[in-house]
């Protein structure tokens, strides 16, 4: 066994900062380097999520850290403090195999859990920000939080990408377990559970997969709208609602459209969806997005002049992804500078980065609001499964400006589509090149689509 020198932690940290700095968060301070004992480093992290969360997320990054800190082949493992105290009584009785089996055992999960999403730290209800459009939202969270399936039954959240919801679903499930360690609480996003039905389904298991979620006191299931293509799920779904809800157990949805807007959703489940609580998050205004990159900056441990939030917020009014974005950027920019942070650097980051992509070039969410808006389209269809022509056709469009237009991945722009992979971009892509070149009436829209965007994009 090695005892851990004075100062390792802030080196450990240190070196994370400098080169993994999209993974550092301010709680890193908190977390306590313990022993080093056969090749393992044991990280003692007291909060729950943010054991899980590294557990889940950093491992690699801390290994890699530990290994360049020390100059050792090492292996970090995150435990809790009550792991730590079973690893000391096997090693007080003189068994490291009792310390080695104690430490396995603490990475146990029930087999219902094992599709869990992975709650963020970073979202709860303290770093939430608050603002006119999100007000309704964050206060039927919090009563949901404080008296589950009592203040409103089903919770239901919708709004566009990158506005909040899954912050606000977070916060939830995070104040309930702690409020509740015990709590049987069920965090899966909705094309999980198609694909655990089906799984279910073809393996005969279904008594298994109907245990798993009729028997939560706590359901919560990201972007329900995915339901929609698939009748079965809808039915399954349709009984597990109503199993809960007549149980008195506390439903939580989220979706990118209000019930009544998910196309070919059964009337039944959207008259039980509309039968709670219905919130809507909107757009953040500009004072609202100021106080995020503030809080996005205090999270991340940068530290920002008072004037550079407010040129970010105004120059960014799309969504707070895209004003996260912006600070990787600028954080980036004044790494590979070595420059402090200033509202000069701030502009070269921003500006530069649009100059990169051929000018005032639109954002990912411009394209898509200008594509929906000419072929009168919803958001939601966009984003979904179906394949009818009228929707199908918008969509390839919109891919082949996002590849045109912006530096995302392939692999990124299929994420945001839906969670398409980079061969359907690909061919999207392909497919209207071909077809814009055959057809004048194809190639006249996708221009007057993109004229609009370039005029946006130069106000």
């Amino acid at each position: 066994m090695q005892r851990i020198e004075p100062g390792f932690r802030e080196s450990l940290v240190d070196y994370l900062r400098k080169n993994h700095p999209d993974i550092c968060r301010h709680w890193f301070d908190d977390i306590e380097p313990s022993e080093i004992r056969d090749g393992v480093l044991r990280l003692v992290v007291r909060e729950p999520v943010q054991l899980r969360y590294l557990q889940r997320c950093c491992g690699t990054h801390f290994t890699e850290a530990a290994q360049n800190v020390t100059g050792r082949l090492l292996v970090v493992r995150f435990v809790s403090p009550n792991d730590e105290v079973k690893i000391e009584a096997g090693v007080h009785r003189g068994s490291t195999a009792t310390a080695a089996t104690a430490d396995d055992e603490s990475g146990e999960r029930p087999a219902w859990l094992d599709e869990q999403m992975v709650l963020s730290p970073d979202y709860n209800f303290e770093s939430f920000i608050v603002g006119p459009g999100n007000r309704l939202a964050h206060a039927a969270a919090l009563a949901v939080a404080a008296k589950p399936s009592r203040a409103y039954n089903p919770y239901f959240i919708h709004g566009g990408v990158g506005l909040g919801k899954t912050h606000l679903l977070h916060a939830i499930c995070q104040s309930l377990l702690k409020a509740q360690p015990t709590l049987r609480l069920c965090y899966i996003s909705c094309n999980a559970f198609m694909d655990l039905f089906h799984e279910a389904v073809k393996a005969g298991r279904m008594t298994d997969f109907r245990n798993r979620f009729r028997t939560a006191d706590v359901l919560v299931i990201d972007d329900i709208h995915f339901l929609s293509k698939n009748e079965q799920s809808q039915e399954e779904f349709f009984h597990t609602f109503n199993a809960l809800y007549q149980l008195g157990k506390q439903i939580i949805l989220s979706s990118d459209a209000p019930p009544n807007e998910i196309p070919d959703l059964e009337e039944r489940l959207t008259s039980r969806f509309s039968a709670g609580m219905v919130a809507r998050i909107e757009r953040p205004c500009f004072e609202t997005r100021v106080s995020i990159v503030k809080s996005k900056a205090t999270l991340h441990g940068l530290d920002l002049p008072d004037d550079v939030p407010s040129y970010v917020a105004a120059k960014i009014d799309t969504n707070i992804r895209e004003l996260e974005g912006a600070l990787t950027r600028i954080r980036g920019f004044a790494l590979a500078n070595k420059q402090p942070i200033s509202l000069e650097l701030a502009k070269q980051a921003i500006d530069g980065d649009v100059a990169a992509r051929s000018g005032n070039a639109p954002s990912l969410q411009s394209i898509i609001e200008s594509v929906t808006r000419f072929y009168d389209v919803k958001l939601i269809d966009l984003l979904s499964k179906r394949r009818h022509k009228s929707i199908a056709m918008p969509r390839q469009v919109c891919m082949y400006l996002a590849r045109k237009h912006t530096r995302f991945s392939l692999e990124e722009i299929g994420g945001y589509f839906g969670g398409r992979d980079h061969t359907t971009v690909m061919h999207a892509v392909r497919t209207i090149e071909e077809k814009a070149g055959l057809d004048q009436k194809l190639q006249a829209e996708v221009d007057r689509i993109e004229q609009d965007l370039l005029q946006r994009a130069s106000r």
